[in-house]
């Protein structure tokens, strides 16, 4: 990992209320409320309509090409699975909410295989069985279905659960970085040529697998100085 040094907040959200979500963005179907003054996301659609019953939530804000995320994250129901998406921008030159991209409506391969660049890194991997037996971090880089790093999830199960768990993901210009409150699952350098130029500014976005409910907080995003 590359030095730098984290620098002003650029963007803050505490995800405590409707009005904070105010211009986000969903593709797909979900229920958003806010017990306790957190964001809880559930599907809206069973689960059995599969890739269908998923859904992505974008943050309206671009951010800068080295960024710091971090926010509160707590699994209240699994199965499920989660994932956050950043530098996601359209194919082109075009802004990912470009009306001229295909259409999004949380399917998996919307994202992966289609007009659309951006990493994601999926946590707390509970949707499969073989998920659930080793419990991994895992970061691809896309368009493509390319598995780039993967590192260990230190979160229990929802039973053992107790409080949320504060994300942390670190992208350094080519190089990402994700911690679980302070203990670093992974990280992985882009050398811009194996799968693709390094992808630059662009948005964030929370997803989810059905039937995952889980709380979101506290959003954060500090800039790098490298």
């Amino acid at each position: 990992m590359k030095s730098f040094t984290v620098g002003d907040v650029i963007y803050s959200n505490p995800l405590a209320s409707e009005k904070d979500i105010d211009g986000f963005r969903m593709e797909g179907q979900a229920c958003i409320t806010f017990p306790g003054g957190k964001m809880r996301m559930e599907n809206a659609l069973d689960p059995s309509l599969g890739q269908a019953s998923n859904f992505v939530f974008w943050c309206p804000k671009i951010m800068p090409a080295s960024f710091q995320a971090s926010w509160q994250f707590q699994p209240i129901r699994e199965p499920g699975l989660a994932m956050f998406w950043f530098a996601a921008h359209g194919h082109d030159g075009k802004d990912l909410f470009d009306p001229t991209l295909s259409k999004r409506e949380g399917q998996y391969n919307q994202y992966f295989d289609s007009d659309m660049n951006a990493y994601h890194a999926s946590y707390f991997r509970r949707k499969q069985d073989t998920e659930r037996q080793f419990t991994t971090c895992n970061m691809r880089k896309s368009k493509g279905f390319h598995l780039v790093c993967q590192g260990a999830d230190p979160m229990p199960s929802v039973q053992d659960v107790v409080g949320p768990y504060t994300i942390t993901v670190t992208k350094a210009d080519n190089c990402i970085q994700f911690k679980v409150n302070d203990l670093i699952s992974f990280e992985w350098e882009d050398d811009g040529e194996t799968y693709g130029p390094v992808w630059q500014e662009g948005y964030i976005g929370f997803r989810q697998m059905a039937p995952l409910i889980a709380d979101y907080s506290n959003l954060e995003i500090r800039e790098l100085k490298l």
